[in-house]
């Protein structure tokens, strides 16, 4: 890194460690579960204006009202989405990381408490399914504590993840403040988990994924069909896979409940974990797990 430069573009460059995954493992695959339903922008929420990113109502505007097409978008994520990837995970017998917003699971804190039951990672995704650049550092702050606590609730285990999404310049700071995380992921910059330092501590990175993320679905210039993204997924896969043959890799696959939730791409989301499963050396594993090996394996030096 240059020194006075807050950006390394140097990375583990032309030597990545070897990840030494379980079993000789080529790939470790992170499938994650964003559960954000009731914490979207909404006027009945207390915010200015309606919620218009990441759902089906393609090019929505916001205004200063309900848009109850909008809401009822993010309903049949709480309603119906999150459970139909809930029975696919565990008949795939793939465990996942869920990114819950805090708001979220206070809404419905069955829904995450069921995928802690079955053995899926609750990882902290912010209080509010918003933009953190715009939030004060105080409130951040207290948001991190709040979502804490909400998933403690519901789960009776407190978080060891992050995952904000659109981060304020203080977030990682403020995670390593409250303590008690083992790592974030609010970085897209790698194939392999890292170590920061923060505030004079180390800290681990397990980057995330947007080209391998249902998002795309409702991107401009994103993914058009179902095949669009089992096309994308599995050829990022097939791609790490022979990578890992020589050095191991990590891939991470996000969705939505309200999103890969819905039929067709659940169907999609079938296909893509069977065709994963078909190879030998392929770990699947929550993130929790991921960085408590690296940790293990590639202490901070």
């Amino acid at each position: 890194m240059i020194s006075g430069y807050p950006r390394d573009l140097v990375g583990y460059g032309s030597r990545p460690p070897q990840a030494r995954w379980p079993g000789g493992a080529r790939v470790a695959v992170s499938v994650v579960v964003n559960v954000e339903e009731g914490s979207e922008r909404a006027v009945i929420h207390g915010d200015e204006e309606s919620e218009n990113g990441v759902n089906d109502v393609i090019g929505a505007e916001p205004f200063a009202g309900r848009d109850l097409r909008v809401e009822s978008m993010f309903e049949y994520g709480a309603r119906a989405g999150a459970w139909r990837l809930l029975r696919i995970l565990d008949e795939a017998a793939v465990p996942a990381t869920v990114f819950a917003v805090g708001m979220a699971v206070e809404r419905h804190p069955d829904l995450v408490a069921s995928f802690a039951e079955a053995g899926h990672e609750i990882c902290g995704h912010g209080y509010r399914w918003a933009d953190y650049r715009h939030i004060g550092e105080a409130t951040e702050r207290d948001h991190i504590r709040r979502t804490v606590a909400a998933i403690e609730t519901a789960t009776g285990a407190r978080p060891v993840g992050w995952y904000t999404g659109r981060t304020s310049l203080n977030t990682r700071r403020l995670v390593v403040e409250e303590g008690g995380f083992l790592y974030d992921s609010d970085a897209y910059n790698d194939d392999l988990p890292y170590w920061v330092q923060v505030s004079g501590r180390p800290h681990l990175v397990l980057p995330y994924s947007f080209d391998t993320n249902d998002m795309r679905y409702v991107s401009p210039a994103g993914f058009g069909s179902v095949e669009d993204f089992v096309a994308q997924v599995i050829a990022t896969f097939e791609e790490l896979y022979a990578e890992g043959a020589q050095a191991p890799r990590m891939m991470s696959i996000g969705l939505h409940t309200r999103l890969a939730g819905r039929p067709g791409r659940a169907h999609a989301l079938r296909r893509v974990l069977d065709h994963l499963a078909s190879h030998d050396g392929v770990w699947f594993a929550r993130r929790i797990d991921i960085a408590r090996h690296w940790a293990e394996v590639h202490p901070i030096r």
